[in-house]
């Protein structure tokens, strides 16, 4: 391997520099924690001690530094794909720092990420294999309005579960592998980099993010790598046709079963489907699971036991990605089989869950003394 090729350097540098800005974030954290910590009271809130929530700041320095290292081709995929992340990812800062942009507010911002890219890169979702929606997307201003709704979704998506140390940003890595695995199999080598470039940089995060939760990703290091995985996963099938759409919806597939399922189960209970509540998949392992079998552990490590759990249901249909990335047929089937094991991970864990909240909630057997023996009689005495 040649270690002075400039994607190499790359990794180098952009693994380093989020390494290091993600280290001074927690040095520094008395001088802007007032404004960056996130709070430890809540009902999606599981960690005990207040975390600096700006972890996206580290890896958006960490991208523009490699970006500013790599070669001119390289620069011509990642440095567009950066700008156009900005509306995304400073929306999402502004909500880590302030707490007062709304949800509305910040998926508008995703889709705005999504046109900005599409202005800049010419690249939009022009083949689904679902017959009337090619058609309907063979008008430009729809097939730009759907890629928007569906880079946007996936960004929330990734924000949905980012609940514990290491659980999106893991999640994300193992999405973008997949996408890179399969662009290196088309010989698509620029994307194939990029990918990994971005990986490289986000374990500059995970580094101190795992397992102990030293600094948190944020809203806007969610949405910025959530961005990031999803035009990616556009891009792999726009430059490369013969890759079935399927694949990077595989690639992304953990993120958007968990969105997916929790708008139905949201409006089956009557409930607004923005409306945060406990029952996310994550929140239920660590109820379950974590809770139950990792209890002697520090509440950091307890939190970090999760992330394993969900980052093998994304592993699942990643592998489905990377080995059937031209068989629509088979990908199809692997949708099915990924999201049935996570609708059988999920009744698994509610049952478990709710089994051991009645548990910590049944009063606790209170014991009757046996009332003093008398002393027999005398006349039965001895």
């Amino acid at each position: 391997m040649d270690l002075t090729a400039p994607h190499i350097i790359a990794l180098a540098i952009g693994l380093a520099v989020s390494l290091a800005c993600s280290l001074l974030l927690v040095a520094t954290t008395r001088w802007h924690g007032r404004f960056t910590l996130d709070a430890t009271r809540g009902i999606q809130k599981f960690h005990s001690v207040p975390t600096p929530r700006i972890g996206g700041l580290a890896i958006m320095l960490g991208l523009i530094f490699a970006c500013m290292v790599s070669s001119v081709t390289q620069q011509a995929l990642l440095g567009p794909l950066l700008a156009a992340a900005a509306p995304a990812f400073l929306f999402g800062i502004a909500e880590d720092l302030t707490r007062r942009v709304s949800i509305g507010a910040r998926l508008v911002a995703t889709m705005a990420s999504g046109v900005a890219c599409w202005a800049l890169t010419g690249v939009s979702i022009a083949h689904t294999g679902i017959g009337l929606l090619d058609t309907m997307l063979a008008w430009l201003p729809l097939a730009v309005l759907f890629t928007a709704f569906a880079v946007g979704g996936v960004a929330n998506a990734v924000n949905i579960i980012d609940g514990f140390n290491g659980l999106a940003s893991g999640t994300v890595v193992i999405g973008l592998v997949a996408v890179g695995m399969i662009a290196l199999d088309c010989g698509d080598l620029e994307l194939a980099r990029t990918c990994f470039i971005i990986c490289a940089v986000t374990a500059g995060f995970f580094l101190v993010n795992f397992p102990y939760g030293k600094l948190f990703l944020g809203d806007g290091g969610a949405y910025l790598l959530g961005f990031l995985l999803a035009w990616l996963s556009v891009t792999l099938v726009y430059r490369n046709p013969q890759v079935s759409s399927w694949a990077p919806l595989l690639a992304c597939a953990y993120p958007t079963f968990e969105t997916v399922f929790t708008i139905v189960r949201r409006l089956w209970c009557r409930r607004h489907p923005g409306q945060p509540d406990s029952c996310h998949l994550h929140s239920l392992v660590k109820i379950a699971v974590a809770g139950r079998y990792f209890r002697r552990f520090s509440a950091p490590l307890r939190n970090a036991c999760v992330s394993p759990f969900s980052w093998f249901l994304a592993a699942v249909p990643a592998w489905f990605a990377v080995s059937f990335p031209q068989n629509a047929e088979a990908l199809v089937q692997g949708t099915l089989v990924s999201f049935g094991l996570y609708l059988a991970f999920y009744w698994y864990m509610a049952r478990a869950a709710r089994a051991r909240r009645r548990r910590a909630t049944r009063p606790p057997a209170v014991s009757v003394p046996l009332p003093a023996m008398e002393s027999e009689p005398a006349s039965m005495q001895s």
